[in-house]
Formats: structure tokens, C-alpha cells, sequence
């Protein structure tokens, strides 16, 4: 048989062919490696992120930055006070009962501010930084638009309690009027912080048995007075030895004419617990 003559269509046709098909192989071959490599997981930027996180660490350690604690003058961070066992089964009679210190072993003391007259934002660092388990005792016409800071604070780890509405010397009141002031504050932070405070500490200290039947109508656990106050740079004490002792709750009052802030008082007061080998606790763990 005689061979058909090849036109020269068909001869360029195929010659584009070999070109063509080799090239296309290689352009799939590529994109298919490309494809792999983009769909694997890559660790590089973790791993760069770790060690920034590493050199970063052995910065800060490096830096002899200071410690919070020692901002406001403890030489060393202040001790976590234990925490007691057994309150829920302690016996109550039919009213709250009166107390200027906690009866305990622990080496604690019980940190208390009055009224909210005082409100040092720098307070709010301090309670933040250390932890400092404080007890604020709040009078709403006192506090007035401030519910607002007392809020920070709370946020922080302060506890709210019941200091009236009003800031009257109840002694001597009727029993409305003192259930009032007493049953009326406590509704106001539970408005407020949504919150009811069991703690309870009369305005001036005083009080009278109405006093004692109207806060516990009013829910009131406790009627927190103290055995030392502040005066100005120093503590006053109420009675007994005049050093701070196992249990003793603190009123740290608003004091306008003291030269150094609510921040700084606190500070030096924490400064002479520690020197004594005593820490701050929480009153509400003890009461």
C-alpha cells in the first residue's frame, strides 16, 4: 500500500503538540507543588511567636522591674490569711451579735472604711495590686453619686456593707426610724451592687437593744464596731493593749485633715501589720 502524503497542517499541528504538552506538564507540576506547600501546616510564625513570647519573659525577669507590692511599701507581699473552718455552724441567738474584734488564733486584723466620704482612685490600685480583702461600710446620702468608684472597688475584691442611709446616732430612735435607716440602705446596695449585706456597723458607734431588733429584722448577722481607728498617722485604741492583736477589726474613717491620702494611710497601716507578723483578712469569712 502506497503511504498517504502528510500535509503541512498536520506537520505544524504536531509539532505544536510536543512543545505544548511538556510545557503543560511542567506548569501542573508546579502548581500542584504550590498547592501542597500551601495547604501544610506552617509552624515558623508560631515558632517565631514563641520565642518572642521566651525572650520577652527573659526581659521582664531581667529588668529588676519592681514588684507592686512594694510600691506602697510592704517589704515583702502580704500573707494570704487562712481561711476558717466552721462559721456556717456556729449558734446565733434572736440578735446580731456586737463585736470590736473577732475571737480567732489566726494572725489576722480586719481592714473597715466608713461612710464613703473619701474616694482616693488610687485606693483602687492599692486593693487591686495587693489583694486586700477591705471592708467598705457605706451611707447612701454620704455616697451620694459616688456608687460609681464603690463599684471599682467591689470589683476588685472590696465587700459592701450597711452603714445606714442617713449617718444618724440610732440610740434612743424609734424602732421605725432605726429599721428605716437600716432596712432602707440595706435596699439601696442590693439595688445598687445587687448584693445583701449582712454586716452592719451603727453610725458613731452607738446603738441601743431597738437597734439590735431592727437590724435583725433587717437581716443583719453582725453589728461590726472596732478596736482601733486611725488618728491621722497613728491607730487609736478603744480599749486593751494599745498594739494591734489577733482579730482586731480596723476603722480607717474619713479624715480631712490628715495631709496624706486614703491610698497612703492604708499603705503605712500595712506596713506596722506586717511588723508585727500579722496579715489582712476577710471579715465576712469570720462573721
Amino acid at each position: 500500500m502506497r503511504a498517504l502524503p502528510v500535509r503541512g497542517n498536520d506537520r505544524r499541528a504536531g509539532t505544536r503538540r510536543a512543545v505544548l504538552v511538556p510545557l503543560l506538564v511542567a506548569l501542573l507540576t508546579a502548581l500542584v507543588a504550590a498547592l501542597a506547600a500551601a495547604c501544610a501546616p506552617s509552624v515558623d510564625p508560631i515558632e517565631r511567636l514563641g520565642r518572642r513570647a521566651a525572650e520577652g519573659a527573659r526581659a521582664s525577669h531581667g529588668s529588676g522591674a519592681e514588684p507592686s507590692y512594694r510600691r506602697y511599701g510592704p517589704a515583702a507581699p502580704l500573707r494570704t490569711a487562712p481561711h476558717p473552718a466552721g462559721r456556717a455552724g456556729r449558734e446565733r441567738g434572736p440578735l446580731p451579735p456586737v463585736l470590736d474584734r473577732v475571737p480567732t488564733r489566726d494572725r489576722v486584723v480586719f481592714l473597715t472604711y466608713d461612710d464613703g466620704a473619701e474616694r482616693d482612685p488610687r485606693f483602687v490600685d492599692l486593693v487591686r495590686d495587693l489583694r486586700l480583702p477591705v471592708g467598705l461600710f457605706l451611707t447612701d446620702s454620704v455616697v451620694g453619686p459616688g456608687y460609681g468608684y464603690f463599684a471599682r472597688l467591689r470589683a476588685v475584691g472590696a465587700s459592701v456593707q450597711n452603714h445606714t442611709l442617713d449617718h444618724p446616732a440610732l440610740r434612743g430612735l424609734p424602732y421605725a426610724g432605726q429599721r428605716a435607716e437600716i432596712c432602707g440602705q440595706r435596699d439601696k446596695l442590693h439595688a445598687r451592687f445587687g448584693v445583701r449585706p449582712r454586716l452592719f456597723r451603727p453610725p458613731y458607734g452607738t446603738y441601743d437593744t431597738t437597734t439590735l431588733r431592727a437590724a435583725a429584722d433587717c437581716g443583719v448577722s453582725a453589728l461590726v464596731l472596732w478596736r482601733a481607728c486611725t488618728d491621722g498617722t497613728d491607730l487609736r485604741f478603744t480599749h486593751g493593749p494599745a498594739r494591734l492583736l489577733p482579730g482586731d477589726i480596723v476603722s480607717l474613717t474619713p479624715d480631712e485633715t490628715a495631709g496624706d491620702g486614703l491610698r497612703e494611710r492604708t499603705a503605712r497601716l500595712l506596713r506596722r501589720i506586717q511588723r508585727q507578723g500579722l496579715t489582712v483578712g476577710r471579715l465576712e469569712d469570720y462573721l
